[in-house]
């Protein structure tokens, strides 16, 4: 296909200039270039296939960026990247120096708000509307948020407040690809739309309730005559109650019916008629049949051949750390009938399909819910229940008062499985698991665990799930160094690690490297080098004080290692412990630095951080140079 018409548009100013006529078109290209730029990158594909005439009748009807547009999560804006400028640069998505994968501010001011997390939509918006309106500039902001990230009690908590103002220009747009509209209902619902966001209606309605005002019982009559005549039709009431008013469902992919009725519900929030919500319905796929027929497949491939699809991929000869403990969760679920998975929103992300499949009864997805979810393990726990909460380590972040005051507290046995612990690859700072080990370590009852290798993950699930207290095991994204896994559910001695290399350095030139979880391996690679004691610390919270104390005795300095922020981490926990033993040694910490860490390529990320083997030795090499002349190497043969 020719872009001849995409090309033609650098900014939503070039949008705005073609006849609505050729907007169809241009749908058909840019659904055709997203498709083509994430083919060669990967990225997300399903929900931005799903919301390209979505995309064009916002930019076309809206006056943006002054009018601001916030994509809840932000996994289906990659049209609006496409026509806001970046077109140019999506072969670079989600790439080392290249653009993100979700809205970021400092990339564009059409990004109004930075999000990649769910459900965040209504209240940025309700705050960018309230600001405008209070600075008297005339401006209307926009949520639009996936009928999933509606599962979330955030957004809910926004609508109740913004229902309060009745003249604050917001306008959220539920985008329902949950399902589609048949034909005989699409025509009437487009009728509907139009006639409830027209200013007849408005005005009509605005009348009748000016003269019925006189006699509140046959008002109140008729408010709830039309709120059950419209609730038969529209599922418009509940949204209404929250004071809201309420317009479709309408097709997402019809254009004839999306600008009018985005051009008149424009025109209700200059008018001042208060917080306006439209439904529309759109398809996760649109247009491309194989994303239609498997959106889950198509919703963050790598990169494929769009003739032939995504083709099955040869099974791995590691196992990922999502599949052992998704095998570790059906095995230990068959030897306990207390167990019971819980997960929000992330049954394949977290490797809990057999699971779902095998015990359906003991499986419980409450959605995007993730406060709820920790407080539900709770109440389940409370009854005898052991429950496993498999969950991302970044999304644990938005449960930190139940995780605290539900779990921890009551020191309830809550396991929570914490996947994609440290940096992620592609989908940069929002997904990175960067900050567990500091925001855990310091809630008391807590067991943190850092597995170094797969069987070690699935000793550590076992230690975790046995244990009488909440704990967590935190891993990394993708495969593990490639152990092989017992069948065994066999747990750990609690707080204790391991001697994996002993140095013999001569005294002055003795070094013990902590290594914590993922980083073990290029410590070892490391202490190879620097002819330095490694050790497999396992153990975050309770740490292994004998072992420090032990090896305080016979080393000259410690360094910690882990793939977690530097600042209240691992390292942090062994300085602690030692002053806490008045043990006066040099301590070097090395872990994520003090800034967020971007996409790209996991490998090049943690070099880039100095976490790669190489990059420990030189770090360690740079704090104390006279090391080199212990290995008999010189300083600048094994920098990085």
């Amino acid at each position: 296909m020719t872009y001849e018409l995409l090309n033609t548009i650098d900014s939503p100013s070039d949008l705005r200039k073609l006849d609505r006529r050729q907007l169809p078109a241009l749908a058909d290209q840019l659904r055709q270039f997203v498709l083509e730029s994430v083919s060669q990158t990967g990225g997300h594909l399903s929900s931005n296939l799903g919301t390209v005439e979505l995309t064009i009748a916002l930019h076309y009807v809206f006056n943006t960026p002054e009018d601001r547009v916030v994509w809840d999560v932000g996994h289906q804006s990659y049209p609006h990247k496409i026509l806001t400028g970046r077109r140019e640069r999506m072969h670079t998505l989600r790439q080392l120096d290249g653009i993100s994968g979700f809205p970021r501010r400092s990339e564009s001011e059409y990004d109004t708000f930075g999000t990649a997390h769910s459900s965040t939509s209504i209240s940025a918006a309700l705050g960018m509307a309230l600001g405008a309106k209070t600075k008297g500039e005339d401006r209307v902001a926009i949520a639009v948020i996936g009928d999933g990230a509606m599962t979330a009690g955030m957004a809910f908590e926004a609508m109740n407040n913004a229902g309060v103002y009745r003249d604050v220009p917001l306008l959220v747009i539920l985008n329902d690809n949950d399902m589609s509209i048949s034909p005989p209902v699409g025509a009437l619902n487009r009728y509907l739309a139009r006639l409830m966001s027209g200013r007849f209606y408005a005005a009509t309605k605005k009348g009748i309730e000016k003269v019925l005002s006189v006699a509140p019982p046959v008002l109140e009559f008729a408010k709830r005559f039309e709120e059950h005549a419209k609730g038969m039709l529209v599922p418009a009431t509940m949204f209404e109650e929250f004071g809201f008013n309420y317009i479709g469902p309408i097709d997402g992919h019809d254009l004839e019916s999306l600008v009018p009725t985005l051009q008149n519900i424009r025109e209700l929030a200059h008018a001042g008629r208060g917080p306006q919500f439209l439904h529309v319905v759109t398809r996760k796929g649109q247009g491309y049949k194989l994303a239609e027929a498997d959106p889950v497949l198509y919703h963050g491939p790598g990169k494929f051949d769009p003739a032939e699809g995504i083709r099955p991929a040869a099974k791995p000869s590691r196992p990922a750390y999502t599949k052992v403990f998704g095998d570790w969760l059906c095995d230990m679920a068959a030897a306990d009938a207390r167990l019971v998975g819980i997960t929000p929103a992330m049954r394949e992300g977290s490797g809990m399909v057999e699971f779902e499949r095998r015990f359906p009864d003991r499986y419980y997805d409450v959605g995007i819910a993730e406060q709820h979810a920790v407080t539900f393990a709770g109440g389940l726990a409370c009854e005898g229940m052991k429950p496993v909460v498999a969950i991302y380590s970044t999304f644990l972040q938005r449960a930190y008062d139940q995780l605290i005051h539900d779990v921890a507290l009551q020191n309830l046995p809550v396991l929570f499985a914490l996947d994609r612990a440290g940096l992620v690859g592609a989908d940069g700072a929002t997904h990175a698991g960067a900050y567990d080990i500091a925001y855990l370590r310091c809630i008391p009852n807590m067991l943190i665990m850092t597995p170094a290798d797969e069987n070690e993950c699935r000793q550590m699930l076992t230690t975790g799930f046995r244990h009488d207290g909440p704990a967590s095991v935190r891993y990394p994204r993708g495969a593990g160094p490639g152990v092989a896994v017992d069948a065994a559910l066999s747990a750990l001695p609690v707080g204790k690690g391991e001697v994996r290399r002993t140095g013999h350095a001569p005294a002055g030139q003795r070094t013990a490297i902590l290594a914590f979880g993922s980083m073990l391996h290029p410590a070892l690679a490391a202490g190879e080098a620097l002819d330095a004691t490694v050790v497999n610390m396992r153990f975050v919270k309770p740490l292994d004080v004998e072992l420090l104390r032990t090896l305080a005795a016979d080393h000259d300095r410690f360094v910690t290692v882990e793939e977690g922020c530097v600042m209240g981490g691992a390292g942090s926990a062994c300085l602690e412990a030692l002053a806490a033993m008045d043990i006066a040694l040099p301590v070097l910490q090395l872990g994520l630095p003090d800034r967020f860490v971007d996409h790209g390529d996991p490998a090049l990320l943690l070099a880039q951080c100095g976490l790669d083997a190489k990059g420990i030795e030189a770090s360690i090499r740079k704090a104390w140079p006279t090391l080199a002349a212990a290995s008999g190497v010189a300083p600048s043969s094994r920098s990085a």
